[in-house]
C-alpha cells in the first residue's frame, strides 16, 4: 500500500518530516523517500532508499542535515521509487503518491503516441508516480491536472505535491486511502496515518473527504476542491494495515478490531481455555474476543519484532515461507494442555498457517482454533493492492475453490455468501488443510458494523467482488 507525510513549518521541517514519515513505516516495505524545498538556495533536496533489507530510520538518519527548508514531503512506498521532481509549465515540484493504476499500460500508450516521453522506470515498468505527474502536467493548474488524474485512472490515487511555496494534498476521488490534516503552533501537516501526529504535537483538524484537494503552508490551509459525495474507503485498513492508535473517518483501528472480536466471541459456542492474537494486527481482535467470550487473553505466541517484516511481502515463495515461520515464536509454557484460540487479520495465501499450526501442537496445545477478522479473500485487490499477489489464483480461497469445483472461477458468488453450503465447504477444506480444530471468519456484515460506516461507503471488493471505479 504505502503511507506519506507532508509538512509546512515556520521552522526547519526536517525533524517533523523524518519522524512523521517514520510513523507510516508499517504501511510499506519496499522504498522510502524524502524531499524538501530550500527557499534560501532555491532548490529541492531529495533522497530515495530501498527498505527491503532494513528500516526507514537506518537509511535516512545519517543524511538528515542535508534536508534544509521549511516545507517537505516523504513516503513509505510499496511500489515505485519516489518522490520524483518535475519541471513543468506549472512550475517545479516534487510529488509522492499512494496509488494503484490498473489501466497504466493503456495510459502509457496514449501518452507515448501523443509525443510524451517517460524518464522513470521501476522494475522495467512505468513509474506510477511519473504517470500521475504527466497527467497533472496536462492541466492548466494543479487542480485541473489532479482532476485529470481522477478522471483518467482506474484504481486509486492519493498524492502530495511539494511546490516552491506550499504543499498540496489530494485524496483519492473515492477516498479509498486516507489523508488526515493536522496543525500545531507554526506548522501544518498531512499524513496517511493519524498515529504520526500525537508525539509531534499536532492536533487532528479533520480527515480530507473523497477527492478533496487542499493547499497549505505554515500560516494555514485552504480548500482547492470540495470533497465528493461518494466514498469507498478500504475496509482492510481497519482489519490489517492500520496502526492501533490511528483513526479513519472517526473510527479508531483498535476500537474496530476489538468490536469485531467481541462480536465473534459473544456468539461463539466453541469451548476454549484462552484467546491469543497473532501479532500485531490480530491482538486487538483477540482482546475483544476474550472479553466477549469471557475467557482470559494469553500471549501464547509472540512476534520477534526487531527483524521480521510482514510475511506476505517477499515476492519469492520460499522466502515468504521462511519469514512466516521465523518471525513468530510460540510460548510452550502458555500452550501446554490448552484449548487455544487464535485471532488473525486475514488468510491471503495461507503462508503463515502452513508452518505455524503444527508448531503450536508440537508445543503442547491440545486444540488450535482460528478466528479471522476479515471474511474470506476471494478476489485480489483492484484498488490499492494490499497483497503482492500477481493474480486472484494465488489466493488460498481460489485454490480451494479450484479443488472443489475443478475451476477456480466457478460459483464465486456462492462462495462469498456467509454460511451458504459452498462457503461452508470452502471453510471446512481450509480447516482440514491446516489441521485446525475449528475455523471461522467474520462476515462482511460484522466487519462493516464494527467499522461503523454505511456499507455503500466501504470497499469490500476483495470479499464479495463488488466493483466501483
Amino acid at each position: 500500500m504505502g503511507g506519506f507525510f507532508g509538512v509546512a513549518s515556520k521552522r526547519e521541517c526536517r525533524t517533523d518530516l523524518f519522524y512523521g514519515v517514520d510513523y507510516n513505516s508499517h504501511m510499506g516495505t519496499r522504498r522510502a523517500g524524502l524531499a524538501t524545498y530550500d527557499s534560501a538556495e532555491g532548490r529541492f533536496c531529495r533522497s530515495i532508499h530501498s527498505l527491503e533489507s532494513t528500516y526507514f530510520r537506518t537509511k535516512f538518519e545519517s543524511e538528515l542535515t542535508k534536508f534544509k527548508g521549511h516545507i517537505g514531503i516523504g513516503i513509505i512506498s510499496d511500489t515505485d521509487p519516489q518522490p520524483i521532481i518535475i519541471n513543468s509549465h506549472l512550475g517545479k515540484y516534487a510529488i509522492v503518491t499512494v496509488a494503484k493504476i490498473c489501466n497504466i499500460e493503456a495510459l502509457e500508450r496514449e501518452l507515448i503516441d501523443s509525443g510524451v516521453h517517460f524518464g522513470e522506470l521501476s522494475s522495467g515498468t512505468t513509474n506510477q508516480t511519473e504517470m500521475v505527474a504527466l497527467l497533472i502536467n496536462r492541466g492548466k493548474t494543479f487542480v485541473d491536472g489532479i482532476e485529470n488524474v481522477f478522471a483518467r485512472i482506474e484504481g486509486s490515487c492519493s498524492m502530495l505535491i511539494l511546490t516552491e511555496n506550499s504543499v498540496i494534498a489530494a485524496r483519492d476521488k473515492l477516498g479509498r486511502t486516507p489523508i488526515v490534516l493536522g496543525r500545531k503552533d507554526g506548522a501544518y501537516a498531512v499524513t496517511s496515518e493519524s498515529t504520526a501526529f500525537p508525539n509531534l504535537d499536532y492536533e487532528h483538524v479533520r480527515d480530507l473527504g473523497p477527492g478533496e484537494i487542499v493547499e497549505f503552508d505554515a500560516e494555514g490551509e485552504r480548500q482547492l476542491r470540495a470533497p465528493g459525495n461518494e466514498m469507498q474507503i478500504c475496509s482492510f485498513l481497519w482489519a490489517y494495515y492500520g496502526f492501533p492508535t490511528s483513526s479513519y473517518e472517526g473510527r479508531n483501528v483498535e476500537e474496530v478490531r476489538f468490536a469485531m472480536g467481541h462480536e465473534m466471541g459473544s456468539k461463539d459456542e466453541t469451548e476454549v481455555d484462552c484467546a491469543c492474537g497473532i501479532p500485531d494486527s490480530g491482538v486487538g481482535m483477540a482482546l475483544g474476543y476474550a472479553a466477549g467470550k469471557g475467557v482470559p487473553y494469553h500471549r501464547c505466541i509472540c512476534k520477534y519484532t526487531p527483524t521480521w517484516p510482514r510475511s506476505f511481502t517477499p515476492s519469492e515463495k520460499s522466502m515468504r515461507n521462511l519469514v512466516a515461520k521465523m518471525k513468530l515464536i510460540p510460548n510452550a509454557a502458555m500452550l501446554r494442555g490448552k484449548r487455544a484460540l487464535f485471532c488473525d487479520d486475514s488468510i491471503v495465501r495461507g503462508t503463515q498457517l502452513n508452518d505455524n499450526v503444527q508448531t503450536l501442537y508440537d508445543c503442547g496445545a491440545r486444540e488450535v482454533h482460528m478466528r479471522i477478522a476479515s471474511p474470506p479473500l476471494v478476489y485480489g485487490c483492484r484498488y490499492i493492492g494490499f497483497t503482492s499477489s500477481k493474480s486472484d489464483m494465488e489466493l488460498l480461497t481460489r485454490r480451494i475453490i479450484g479443488e472443489l469445483e475443478g475451476d477456480p472461477n466457478a460459483n464465486l458468488e456462492e462462495y462469498t455468501r456467509t454460511d451458504s453450503p459452498k462457503y461452508c465447504a470452502m471453510v471446512e477444506k481450509i480447516r482440514e488443510r491446516f489441521g485446525l480444530t475449528s475455523l471461522k471468519f467474520n462476515s462482511i456484515e460484522t466487519l462493516v458494523k464494527a467499522i461503523g460506516l454505511p456499507k455503500c461507503q466501504v470497499c469490500t471488493h476483495c470479499f464479495d467482488g463488488s466493483s466501483h471505479f
